[in-house]
């Protein structure tokens, strides 16, 4: 049954199927078998193109919740990565304060430029977090225009499976 669906919806109304039946148009409206008959192939029509609609939105609302997901796990491992390297750098600091009478001058070099490479992986590691952060915001902006538009299929379904009953 499912090769009989087409993929793209089409459009009945008396005129086509007149016109595809080579028939007069005063024919089918004469002929109550004839309008019941294309009265349900109309709303067939209709619900086969919801279907694909509402296809189309899932497809794309997946996508986005999945981007969304994606950048908060994202954004999640770069906070923890930042907050480690903050760490570290303290514990450095500390480390050369104590001790830097102690050292050598070779010794005092090589924690300073180790130093200077980890406040550059954190100013990156910043950047990077306020770049996820940014992405994240359209995302979960549009899975609220998704949500919202999936509501408002629902609630056209529901009318139109309600006016369709009646």
């Amino acid at each position: 049954m499912s090769a009989l669906v087409p993929t793209a919806p089409i459009d009945v109304s008396v005129v086509a199927v007149a016109r595809r039946a080579n028939v007069s148009r005063m024919f089918l409206y004469s002929s109550p078998e004839a309008r019941s008959a294309i009265a349900t192939a109309m709303a067939e029509a209709g619900d086969r193109r919801t279907r694909i609609l509402v296809e189309q939105d899932d497809e794309r609302e997946a996508t986005w919740r999945e981007r969304a997901l994606n950048t908060e796990e994202a954004l999640k491992a770069a906070q923890t990565e930042i907050l480690t390297q903050r760490t570290r750098i303290s514990e450095l600091l500390g480390q050369v304060r104590d001790l830097q009478a102690e050292w050598t001058e070779e010794a005092i070099q090589r924690i300073t430029t180790e130093n200077t490479t980890l406040k550059q992986r954190v100013r990156q590691l910043t950047a990077d977090n306020r770049t996820l952060d940014e992405r994240l915001k359209p995302a979960r902006s549009n899975l609220r225009f998704q949500d919202r538009r999936v509501a408002d299929l629902e609630a056209q379904i529901t009318n139109a499976s309600q006016g369709v009953q009646q």
